[in-house]
């Protein structure tokens, strides 16, 4: 299938982005219930499944799919997303949905500021500017001297860091692996670290709660589905601007499920960052067009 359907990338990114924040919602409500190790392996064992079966029935299968001439890399990354999403999810419980969305968002801005000294990537002073801007952003969210200081604040900067330095990983491997190997390492390495480490965090869940247990891994495996569809029919370039739409949908689910509030400096501080990354995402596409 080749890229040049547009409209249905931009619809599939949309969905995409609405599918993850339901999930984010429900991994909220289950990790404030249940331990959140336990709940990151079980979402990850219907991930490893996903990916298999993805591969399979690609041209080669698994073993093609498998095949890498970096598995120490490839490893890391999987471990890397995995970490990320147990410290997200913890975010979740201590900040709820609505500020650990608006502080994430600074993880294009991250992506930017690292991909020069780690990837060689030449970032000029337009990007720069931007990469400050944003992160006056995170600082008006945070608001440091103004009030007292939450340390939770720090966990979803934590996850967006983490979530930046997955990326670059990714797109470092991408110099040598296919996309289809990196997505196969990705769900297999970070289900095998879940496993190993998630076992001890076992906890009997409730009836009800192994429904919303069942829901949230479908639909994390939706979300990836439709993410690969999108890619597969419109530019990356063109779909990644929708997906700051997940800090609408999850901000909408914190504030009218969750009864989380929204703050204005919150909202001023989330409208920079969003504005600074797609400057950033702008600057970067047009440079590489003209080189």
């Amino acid at each position: 299938m080749t890229q040049d359907r547009p409209g249905l990338g931009i619809s599939l990114m949309v969905l995409a982005t609405f599918v993850f924040a339901i999930q984010d919602g429900i991994s909220r409500y289950l990790a404030a219930e249940y331990n959140v190790l336990m709940i990151v392996m079980i979402r990850y064992w219907f991930f490893a499944i996903f990916v298999i079966a993805v591969s399979s029935r690609m041209a080669g299968g698994v073993r093609r799919a498998a095949r890498t001439r970096q598995p120490a890399l490839q490893i890391l990354r999987g471990i890397l997303l995995a970490g990320e999403v147990c410290v997200m999810v913890l975010a979740f419980v201590l900040l709820g949905l609505v500020e650990s969305h608006a502080i994430f968002t600074s993880y294009p801005l991250i992506v930017a500021a690292l991909s020069g000294p780690l990837l060689g990537e030449k970032v000029g002073w337009r990007r720069w500017t931007a990469i400050l801007i944003g992160f006056v952003g995170v600082l008006i969210i945070l608001q440091p001297g103004v009030r007292v200081f939450s340390s939770y604040a720090l966990v979803p900067l934590l996850s967006a860091a983490m979530f930046a330095m997955y990326g670059l990983l990714t797109r470092y491997a991408a110099r040598k692996d296919a996309a289809y190997t990196s997505f196969f390492w990705t769900g297999i390495a970070g289900a095998a670290a879940m496993t190993l480490v998630g076992v001890w965090f076992w906890e009997p869940l409730q009836p009800r709660d192994w429904w919303w247990m069942a829901a949230l891994s479908i639909l994390a495996v939706i979300g990836h589905w439709m993410l690969i569809k999108c890619l597969e029919v419109a530019e990356a370039s063109l779909v990644q601007p929708f997906a700051y739409l997940q800090l609408v949908f999850a901000s909408s689910i914190g504030l009218f499920v969750f009864s989380e509030t929204l703050k204005p400096n919150v909202i001023l501080g989330a409208s920079i960052v969003v504005c600074a990354g797609l400057f950033t995402l702008w600057r970067t596409n047009k440079v590489a067009t003209e080189t």
